[in-house]
């Protein structure tokens, strides 16, 4: 397990790691890895059933003819999947708060793929007037078990200051 030290320079964080981040010990260029996590063909049925019920999540037949010629998850349970992810693997003190995010979804998401989250810190931003807290902006990648993207988010995070 690393230890993040604000002298730190940038790099892996280990899912594992019990302490809480603070902006102070947070560098641009610092990498979170989550664990996995395995997208049953059920749960992808229930999800979509509940709350995006279109043909090409909800019925393998139709989904083989469709664009995703096959079963394809909601990008917004790829999305609630690969918050669970991160929530598991970035150790920020206070929690994520996120302040905004852009999501796309370049290759769907199967029944039977084991998804993991690599995220990279790309910018650290003092807040100007609440000297107790700063913007991070993070890229976060889900990946299926052959390294495909299945999501690209680029979020910013609301971090406090150490007390």
């Amino acid at each position: 397990m690393m230890s993040k030290d604000p002298s730190d320079a940038p790099g892996d964080i280990e899912a594992a790691q019990p302490d809480r981040l603070y902006l102070e010990n947070l560098r641009v260029g610092d990498i979170f890895r989550s664990g996995e996590f395995l997208l049953e063909r059920d749960e992808l049925l229930a999800f979509a059933s509940r709350y995006d019920p279109q043909p090409f999540h909800t019925d393998g037949t139709a989904a083989a003819s469709s664009l995703f010629g096959g079963l394809a998850a909601s990008g917004w349970q790829t999305a609630s999947i690969t918050m669970r992810l991160l929530v598991g693997s970035v150790p920020i003190a206070g929690g994520l708060i996120g302040l905004g995010a852009e999501i796309s979804w370049p290759n769907p998401t199967r029944p039977g793929d084991r998804l993991r989250v690599e995220s990279t810190l790309t910018e650290i931003r003092e807040s100007a007037s609440r000297p107790d807290r700063g913007i991070v902006t993070a890229e976060s990648l889900t990946l299926n078990q052959d390294g495909q993207v299945v999501q690209r988010m680029s979020s910013q995070l609301m971090v406090f200051r150490c007390r």
